[in-house]
C-alpha cells in the first residue's frame, strides 16, 4: 500500500508540473514582468518576484483542491468537467503554439516605476493575476484537481499532495524566474524563447487531448451501460 501512495504522489507530481508549467511558463513571462516593472530597485523586483510566487502558489492550490468541490455543490459531473476542461487546456495550448511575442506587447502599457509601498500594493494585480497566473491557468488548476480525485481516500489525498508539491515547485520556479530574469534572459535570447514557448505547448496541447479523452471514455462507459 505504501508503494502504490509513493507512485500514486510521483505520478500526480510529474502530472500537475507537466500540465501547469506550460500554461504559466515562467520563462515567457519574465521579459513581462521586467517590462511593468520597469523603473524598479533589484530589492523591488526581488520582493515582487517573492510576493507573486507566494500569490500564485495560494490561488493554483485553493483552485486545486476546492475547484472540485465548488462543481460538485453546482451539480456538475466529473466527466464533463474533464472534457470541458480539456478542452480549455487545448485551445490555451493552441494559442499558445500560434501567439507572436508582438500580441505580449500590449501589457507594457501597465508599465511604471516601482516603490515598495506600490509593490505591495500591485503584487496580486496585476501582477499575480493576470499577468502572471491568468484564467486559464485557474480552469487548468481546477482540471488536474478533478483528475486527481480517486474514490480511494488515502489515494486521492496521495494524489493531492503530489499536486501541491508539484505546485510549490512551480512558484520556487517562477520566483527564479522573476528574481533572475535579467541574468537568465541573457544567453537564451528570443530564438530560444520562442523554441521553448512552442515545444511547452505542444505539451500542454498533447496533455489536454488526453484529459478530453479521458472525459470522453467515462461517459462513453456510462452511456453503454
Amino acid at each position: 500500500m505504501t508503494a502504490e501512495l509513493l507512485l500514486a504522489v510521483g505520478k500526480s507530481y510529474l502530472f500537475v508540473f507537466a500540465a501547469i508549467l506550460p500554461i504559466l511558463n515562467p520563462a515567457a513571462t519574465a521579459p513581462i514582468f521586467l517590462g511593468l516593472t520597469e523603473g524598479a530597485s533589484p530589492s523591488t523586483r526581488a520582493l515582487l518576484a517573492r510576493r507573486i510566487a507566494r500569490n500564485m502558489f495560494a490561488l493554483m492550490v485553493g483552485s486545486m483542491l476546492v475547484g472540485s468541490y465548488v462543481l460538485e455543490f453546482f451539480g456538475i459531473s466529473l466527466p464533463i468537467v474533464r472534457v470541458g476542461g480539456g478542452l480549455i487546456v487545448a485551445a490555451a495550448a493552441w494559442r499558445l503554439l500560434n501567439a507572436s511575442h508582438a500580441s505580449d506587447d500590449r501589457r507594457t502599457v501597465l508599465a511604471e516605476s516601482f516603490t515598495p509601498e506600490q509593490a505591495r500594493r500591485q503584487a496580486f494585480y496585476p501582477l499575480t493575476f493576470p499577468i502572471s497566473c491568468g484564467p486559464g491557468s485557474i480552469a487548468a488548476a481546477i482540471t488536474v484537481g478533478v483528475a486527481l480525485n480517486d474514490t480511494r481516500l488515502a489515494l486521492s489525498l496521495a494524489r493531492m499532495g503530489g499536486g501541491v508539491l508539484a505546485l510549490l515547485t512551480i512558484g520556487l520556479l517562477l520566483y527564479l524566474a522573476f528574481r533572475y530574469a535579467q541574468q537568465l534572459l541573457k544567453p537564451l535570447g528570443e530564438a530560444g524563447s520562442v523554441i521553448f514557448l512552442r515545444l511547452s505547448a505542444f505539451i500542454l496541447l498533447c496533455l489536454g487531448v488526453q484529459i478530453v479523452w479521458d472525459g470522453l471514455s467515462e461517459l462513453l462507459r456510462g452511456l453503454l451501460a
